[in-house]
């Protein structure tokens, strides 16, 4: 088993006197991109904050790659990008992260390659004499993104990366942390939910500055039961429910919000349950949005007995 490259124990921090985090224990190994969820407020922007070596905890020990956070043995190795990140308005975008790449140690020449090397990963290359102030939302995000894979880091801290962002530019931003995820370890906090599913294998859940004491699995494990979540059109609840509840292998079927249904059965009795369910609604000519194996991550985080 891999060592961890992040370990949190018992991390607590005030502002004037208010505990923003409560002894919070965690540890991250290096591989697949794990999440940071939680409400507004919970605390995970000062979390991240305190592993970027911005802020000192009130009290606990956090160690990164063996080192404090902010020791200069780290420089290279860790990157962040953090929520409200911004460039300069007076200078090219090129010019920026050719300083940011100088800062970190690349001479001259070699600072130019590797600020062309991240702005080709962003698919940004055309970009390079832009002010920032011309550039989209979306595109300035990339940017931002682009400044925290300079010098290839072992370990990525990103701070709301989709936010405010449309579908499009949002599936770019997937992309680029999914290609760039087989050389870095990435850390991301998010609101989220369904973006998150897609990206990360783990989830780590923080309310009112405690954090959860489990790593949450995205990928649905195998069991006794199954689960599947269904999307649908405007529909009359009850009478798919009672539909779906005559199938065979189904348990129960619940209706956790408006348009969409939870149905957990047995796999056993019923390895095909998309199927039936598709047939079923085929059948009753209902029309459905989505459906999908296991339960949605919000489902999962807030709603699990």
């Amino acid at each position: 088993m891999s060592e961890p490259i992040i370990q949190c124990q018992s991390v607590s921090h005030s502002y004037s006197g208010k505990l923003a985090l409560k002894q919070v224990s965690f540890d991250i190994t290096p591989g697949e991109p794990i999440g940071l969820v939680g409400p507004n407020g919970a605390g995970k922007t000062t979390l991240l904050s305190i592993l970027c070596g911005f802020l000192k905890p009130s009290s606990g020990s956090v160690s990164i790659f063996g080192y404090k956070p902010g020791d200069s043995r780290l420089c290279g190795r860790i990157s962040a990008l953090p929520q409200d990140a911004w460039f300069d308005p007076a200078f090219t975008i090129g010019e920026q992260l050719v300083l940011l790449a100088r800062l970190q140690g690349f001479g001259t020449d070699q600072a130019k390659q590797e600020a062309e090397r991240v702005l080709d990963a962003v698919a940004l290359k055309d970009s390079w004499s832009a002010k920032p102030d011309t550039l989209s939302h979306g595109m300035a995000k990339r940017v931002a993104i682009a400044q925290a894979l300079i010098g290839s880091p072992e370990l990525i801290l990103l701070d709301e990366p989709t936010a405010g962002l449309d579908p499009v530019n949002t599936r770019n931003i997937r992309s680029i942390i999914m290609e760039q995820a087989k050389y870095s370890t990435f850390f991301i906090s998010s609101h989220d939910l369904p973006e998150l599913g897609r990206v990360c294998q783990k989830v780590l859940l923080l309310e009112n500055g405690v954090m959860s004491p489990m790593q949450h699995n995205v990928a649905e494990t195998e069991g006794s039961t199954g689960f599947i979540t269904l999307q649908m059109e405007a529909c009359a609840a009850d009478e798919l429910m009672k539909a779906l509840q005559e199938l065979k292998g189904v348990i129960q079927v619940s209706n956790p919000q408006k348009n969409e249904f939870l149905v957990e059965y047995l796999p056993e009795k019923a390895p095909q349950m998309d199927i039936e369910i598709l047939t079923c609604l085929a059948k009753c000519h209902w029309h459905y949005r989505q459906l999908t194996r296991g339960k949605s991550l919000e489902e999962k985080l807030f709603f699990t007995d």
